[in-house]
Order: structure tokens, then C-alpha cells, then sequence
């Protein structure tokens, strides 16, 4: 239609009716001439509209559910932050009291056998140069340490110190094939010379082929002179087994070391050895029910009559 004044007249009229119709039905309310018309068209258009709305719903909804699903990851984000924060703290807090408690073992076994140590952490297990069983402690020689100091923690002998560097130190579990250690027996004094098996149990040669040992016997660091590489007195292990060596100038015997190899973490290192030697007292008591008379601790006690007057 070409824009000209009947037109432009024609579309101002149709406006005015469209308003005058809207009027009309507005004041007629349910009662509005036009209501059948509204009605006829509202089922004409009504199931078009449903359809569109039926498009158009699911898009609608899988843009919300992207919407939403970046507040669920970020809460499911946020939730598993706080849980790995709480699992921390929970394990820095039973590190904490572990470390406690093997600096209060180590420091009271120090304090039996009168050794003045310095507390080291285990940082490594290994050595890069082979296999022996050795540890890498974080104290060196700007802390004093030397080679040839014994180590212990608070159950007893852990090895001795072979290298060291300024701020580290490798030390030779008594565990290793090559490591040897003068050894006694609680009580009787028998002397011997032990040596690691690795995850076996130690092996131990007493020097009298004569001796009388038996399982659940304990022994102790003989000692070397001055205390290097070893300081006396320090636990060792208890005999499991006694080996069958008859006419041997020695007798072999198989110790369980009371140091857990595998679970060292905090250690010791004894820098000024102690003044006399402490034999056995560095030794954890022995129960009751097991004490025997000295010399043969786990023999039972021996009732002894009560003495009369005169033979």
C-alpha cells in the first residue's frame, strides 16, 4: 500500500476503533460483547501457545540446570576444600602426639643410660649408592655430629652414623648384612658380635660355644672404646632363638631386634657418651610374674625356706 492521505486516515481510524473496542471490553467486564470473540479466539490460539510453551520449556530448563550446576560444582568444591583442610589438621594432630611420645621414650632411655643425644628426623630411607639399609637424618655436622656416633631411639639401638654432611647425616641401620656390634647378655655378661639379616632377625655369636641362653634372654651394647662406634648399655633385642651348634668354639642365637626398622621417624644421636657404663639399666622392666633372681631374669623365683636357729 502506497503511503498516501486516505492511508494515512485509514490507519488513524482503525487505531481509534481498536481503542474504542478495548474500552468496550474493559467496561463490560463478563458481560462484554467482545467475550465471544476473546473466547473463539483463545481456542484457536490457545494450543498453539501451549505447544510453544512445550518447545520452549526444556531449553529453558537445561539453561537453568547449566546455570545451577556451576553453584552445585563450586559448593561440592568448596565442601571438599574443607574436608582435606579438616583431614590435616586431624593428621598434623596425631603426628603431633606420636612425635611426642617417641622424644619422651628416646628422652627417657637417654636419661637411663646417662647419653647426651641429639633428636633427628628421618627424611629418607636408602642410600643412593647401593641397597644397605640406611636412613638420612636432617642433622649434620653444623650440629656436631661426627661419624661413628651410635643412634638409638626409645627402644634401642638404631645403627651408627657412617657420612655426613653439613646439614645431613647417613646412618647404617643395625638391621644391614654388614653391620656388627659388639653385644652382652643381661645379667651373666656373656659377650658376643651381632650382626643384621636384614628383615630376619639379627644373628648373634657368643664367643663361649658354652654359654647358657634361652629365648626371652635380652642383650645390650658391649661398647667401644671412648664410645665410638658404640656406646654401651644401649637395648638391642630379646633371643627368639638358640641354633643347635654342638662342639662349636661358639654358640649362635637369632635376637628380635626391639627397634622397628621399617617405622623409624624420630631418632637420636648420642654426641658425649656416658660416664660409666650403665650394664643393664636401660633395659625396660622386666612384669613381675616373669622377674627372676638376677642373672637369669626370666626364671621363676625360687621359694627359699625360712632359716631356724642352729643346724
Amino acid at each position: 500500500m502506497r503511503d498516501t492521505r486516505e492511508s494515512r486516515l485509514l490507519l488513524v481510524l482503525l487505531v481509534m476503533v481498536a481503542f474504542a473496542l478495548i474500552t468496550v471490553d474493559i467496561k463490560g467486564g463478563d458481560d462484554s460483547p467482545l467475550g465471544g470473540a476473546r473466547r473463539a479466539a483463545a481456542s484457536v490460539l490457545g494450543p498453539v501457545e501451549n505447544a510453544a510453551a512445550g518447545a520452549v520449556d526444556p531449553v529453558a530448563g537445561y539453561i537453568r540446570a547449566i546455570r545451577d550446576a556451576g553453584t552445585h560444582q563450586q559448593r561440592l568444591d568448596q565442601i571438599t576444600r574443607e574436608n582435606t583442610e579438616l583431614r590435616q589438621k586431624l593428621a598434623s594432630s596425631d603426628a603431633a602426639v606420636g612425635r611426642t611420645k617417641q622424644l619422651d621414650d628416646m628422652l627417657r632411655t637417654a636419661g637411663a643410660g646417662g647419653y647426651t643425644v641429639k633428636a633427628a628426623q628421618v627424611i629418607a630411607i636408602g642410600a643412593a649408592q647401593g641397597f644397605s639399609w640406611t636412613i638420612t637424618i636432617d642433622a649434620g655436622s653444623d650440629d656436631g655430629l661426627t661419624r661413628d656416633m651410635t643412634v638409638i631411639d626409645g627402644q634401642g639401638l638404631v645403627g651408627r652414623i657412617t657420612t655426613v654432611a653439613p646439614t645431613t647425616a647417613t646412618v647404617l641401620l643395625a638391621s644391614d648384612p654388614g653391620f656388627t656390634a659388639g653385644v652382652r647378655l643381661e645379667g651373666g655378661g656373656e659377650i658376643g658380635f651381632a650382626a643384621g639379616q636384614g628383615a630376619s632377625p639379627m644373628r648373634i655369636e657368643l664367643l663361649n660355644g658354652r654359654a647358657q641362653v634361652k629365648a626371652g634372654d635380652r642383650l645390650v651394647t658391649f661398647g667401644s672404646q671412648s664410645g665410638r662406634p658404640f656406646v654401651p648399655g644401649v637395648p638391642v633385642g630379646t633371643v627368639k632363638e638358640v641354633q643347635a651348634t654342638p662342639g662349636q668354639l661358639t654358640k649362635t642365637i637369632l635376637v628380635e631386634p626391639y627397634v622397628q626398622f621399617t617405622r623409624l621417624d624420630l631418632v637420636g644421636v648420642v654426641v658425649v657418651p656416658p660416664r660409666t657404663d650403665p650394664r643393664d639399666a636401660v633395659l625396660p622392666p622386666v612384669p613381675a610374674a616373669s622377674a627372676g633372681a638376677a642373672g637369669n631374669p626370666q626364671a621363676p623365683i625360687a621359694a627359699v625356706p625360712p632359716t631356724t636357729g642352729g643346724n
